[in-house]
């Protein structure tokens, strides 16, 4: 699990919001490669195909939890992401009751895929997905967005858009070779001062 670049840059006078710039390495993006998935607003579990594990970001200096298992460490921040095993995480319970829930519908027989899973639900991030019992969207399966077009304003309207109406997070662009981009409803300021100036 790598970190998913943004696909806009961060504006360094203010890292919350992008600039109309688009990121090194996600040009493939603007250029209209590859397909948009709804990006899901929960926390990401992975299913390895016999255990469960749960995303977990660790601060420099801080000592990891017990099993973790390093994938990454970022640059800038010095954090590392990495798995630890669910049933630690403080996600435990409601991944639980998401295998619950889900096994009232699927067929038991029919074990889950390997690959990652967004964990959305009640308890989770504040519930912006609007779930009424915890649950388990395969990344594999998002739903794919329909764009009418790829410039930083056509972007941005859709990002939006689907924050209001949907409540989606925002977008993750997939790249037939695996290479992958995200931008998400709140990079980008509301109303006055769109943070599109370009650097």
């Amino acid at each position: 699990m790598q970190k998913i670049p943004t696909l806009f840059v961060r504006d360094p006078e203010d890292r919350r919001y992008v600039l109309d710039l688009v990121s090194p390495g996600c040009e493939w993006v603007a250029a209209g490669e590859g397909v948009a998935t709804r990006k899901y607003d929960g926390t990401c579990v992975m299913f390895d195909g016999a255990a469960w594990w749960a995303r977990r970001e660790v601060k420099p200096g801080n000592t990891p939890p017990p099993g973790f298992r390093a994938v990454s460490t970022d640059d800038v921040t010095g954090r590392t992401v990495g798995w630890e095993p669910v049933g630690q995480s403080s996600f435990a319970k409601f991944h639980g009751e998401a295998l619950a829930n889900i096994g009232q519908l699927v067929d038991p027989s029919k074990p889950f895929h390997a690959g990652t899973y967004e964990l959305i639900g009640p308890k989770i991030n504040g519930n912006p997905e609007g779930r009424p019992g915890h649950w388990l969207v395969a990344h594999a399966e998002a739903d794919v967005i329909s764009l009418p077009g790829r410039t930083f304003e056509e972007l941005r309207t859709t990002v939006l858009k689907l924050a209001e109406v949907d409540h989606g997070e925002g977008l993750v662009f997939h790249h037939p070779d695996g290479r992958m981009a995200k931008i998400k409803a709140r990079d980008f300021p509301r109303g006055a001062g769109s943070g599109a100036r370009a650097r």
